[in-house]
């Protein structure tokens, strides 16, 4: 049997049991959202039972009935972690007094119904944010990795949850923030040969350049679920994966990044 509880994500849900997602997107149809492989990527390793419970209106005990018959045991006992930064907080200064011609509007729930990432068109958006200014996200959930990367790169944030399918994020950019985060990624390129020297005769390699978003991010947790704590991966990637990045460091991975041309990018991730 495998051990759930009420702060159980819904990410690990569905790593364990292959039918552990038709089993919540019967719980309401609010969670046929997690069709989308994306939202399921962005959302489920970050959602517990709990929170899902919230959002949807339903409670706890509503998924554990479902999920208990799929060979889920179910522990009721743990006591439930307080989900930070999912209610509206009181509005920061820099939405106080900021002129409506400042704020920019990205509407990214069209790109995500057609299956494919809005990363690059927001990250296209950033760079030209001029400072003083805020990028409006609009979303049907709260953009956590985006909010992690962003936040290091100076951006401040501020989410406000207007109903279950939309929540605007407000992006406001702060003094020359870019550029200060600019040179600290270029850390990442540091020392790459020491390390792949490390490393050597203890890497495996995957090559995700002909994946389609978002299976490379996939493919490159999986890989790292099964290697050795003494090895390190060495990825073959299309681009610098932005949101694996803030994903590696929660996991406590290193990595190092080279970038070959336009088109590939290396990446060795190991832990220390």
């Amino acid at each position: 049997m495998i051990p759930i509880n009420a702060n159980t994500k819904i990410g690990t849900l569905l790593k364990l049991h292959p039918d552990a997602l038709e089993t919540i997107v019967s719980i309401s149809p609010k969670f046929t959202k997690l069709r989308n492989p994306i939202l399921r990527k962005v959302i489920a390793a970050r959602t517990s039972i709990a929170m899902a419970s919230k959002l949807s209106g339903c409670n706890i005990d509503d998924f554990f009935n479902k999920l208990q018959p799929l060979g889920f045991d179910i522990d009721t006992t743990t006591i439930i972690e307080i989900e930070k930064g999912q209610d509206n907080k009181p509005a920061p200064d820099f939405m106080k007094n900021i002129s409506a011609d400042k704020i920019f509007q990205l509407d990214v729930r069209p790109i995500i119904e057609t299956g494919k990432d809005p990363l690059n068109v927001i990250m296209e958006s950033i760079k030209t944010l001029k400072q003083g200014f805020i990028l409006k996200i609009i979303n049907s959930f709260e953009p956590t990795p985006l909010i992690l990367l962003l936040s290091k790169r100076g951006f401040e944030s501020y989410t406000e949850t207007i109903s279950d399918e939309l929540v605007n994020t407000y992006f406001y950019n702060n003094v020359n923030a870019f550029m200060v985060a600019d040179n600290k990624e270029s850390d990442h390129s540091a020392a790459w040969d020491e390390i792949l020297k490390r490393f050597a005769g203890k890497t495996k390699t995957v090559d995700v350049r002909q994946l389609e978003m978002p299976l490379p991010m996939h493919a490159i947790l999986e890989a790292l679920a099964t290697l050795p704590i003494d090895n390190a991966l060495f990825v073959y990637h299309k681009r610098i994966p932005v949101f694996l990045l803030p994903e590696l460091e929660e996991q406590q991975f290193s990595y190092r990044i080279k970038e070959i041309s336009g088109a590939e990018v290396h990446l060795l991730i190991y832990k220390d």
